[in-house]
């Protein structure tokens, strides 16, 4: 390989379903990859994968740093994973077991930090200093950059923005709380509207109904979006609807930590470009002392779903 040993790393996406693994040059660009299912409920057959994985890759690039992205919180000096919501790691020592394991230098951190930092690298928000990166799925992920810096809060779990308080006693949110964003501006939200619709057998909502056969338990954010993307008019009324919710959040984050741009990725925030226009004009139009100020950029995602493993892999890199 042309790279020398300290241009490469190797990054790790540690999904609820596949471990990907990647080895990364230092343009963030992907020289190989390798795959394996997650062992979801076994954390030593979890550690077992990725050490597997990164021997794969290692070969060609011995004594590479490793960067391991999971959905979670880890602590604040990435040695440890206090809690993963979809694997079965509870304060899980993870840094120094690879370590042992693999003899390599291992970093620990949040997917939707590594996915921020490859977008701020090599991305959508590629020189730009202060930007907010939101991830939309199943609920919102979020990762901050403040000064070319990844800011994780005091303890670490900086991020969860998904569970500001945007409706005092609105819906309920698996947080334990009420009313939080991610209940209005996610593809569980999405989902649960096009559900109410199919129940109520909404005549507008035809389309959706034929889809699912009348069955509301068969509706999913994903196909709202995508009835929306081929112009069925009641689930393009849907998608407008969460990007108001959406931009009225930006709208309070902007006013709380003033980035120059944000970075919306994720699946649902990669499939529809009504819901970034929507949420960019309400944004505009929702944003504090608007006309005195200038607006952040609000930007896609451009790295798709490389961009944990690809973060990740630069984040070991330079910051060993």
């Amino acid at each position: 390989m042309s790279e020398t040993a300290a241009d490469l790393a190797i990054g790790i996406d540690i999904g609820g379903t596949k471990i990907a693994a990647g080895l990364i040059t230092s343009e963030g660009r992907i020289v190989r990859e390798v795959r394996r299912e997650t062992p979801r409920h076994d954390a030593v057959a979890v550690e077992a994968a990725v050490v597997e994985a990164v021997r794969e890759l290692g070969a060609d690039a011995p004594g590479a740093p490793v960067g391991v992205g999971a959905a979670g919180w880890m602590n604040l000096d990435g040695s440890e994973v206090l809690f993963s919501p979809h694997l079965a790691w509870r304060n899980e020592p993870l840094q120094a077991r690879l370590e042992d394991a693999l003899g390599r230098d291992v970093m620990l951190t949040n997917d939707a930090d590594a996915a921020a930092w490859a977008e701020y690298r090599f991305g959508a928000a590629r020189g730009e200093s202060h930007l907010v990166c939101l991830t939309l799925g199943t609920g919102i992920g979020g990762a901050i950059i403040i000064g070319g810096e990844l800011r994780r809060g005091r303890f670490g779990v900086a991020g969860e923005f998904g569970h500001q308080t945007l409706v005092p006693g609105g819906h309920r949110c698996a947080c334990g709380n009420r009313g939080c964003w991610e209940q209005y501006a996610s593809g569980n939200a999405l989902g649960r509207e096009g559900r109410g619709l199919v129940a109520a057998k909404s005549p507008v909502a035809h389309a959706l109904r034929a889809a699912v056969d009348d069955d509301p338990d068969l509706v999913t954010g994903a196909l709202v979006t995508e009835l929306a993307a081929d112009g069925d008019p009641a689930c393009s009324d849907l998608v407008v609807e969460m990007g108001e919710w959406l931009g009225l959040g930006l709208a309070n984050l902007a006013a709380v930590l003033d980035p120059g741009a944000f970075v919306i990725g994720g699946g649902l925030g990669s499939a529809s470009s009504a819901l970034i226009e929507t949420a960019e004009a309400n944004y505009r139009k929702s944003l504090s002392g608007r006309g005195y100020r200038p607006f952040a950029r609000v930007a896609r995602a451009q790295l798709g779903a490389a961009a944990g493993l690809v973060g990740a892999g630069d984040l070991a890199r330079t910051h060993r």
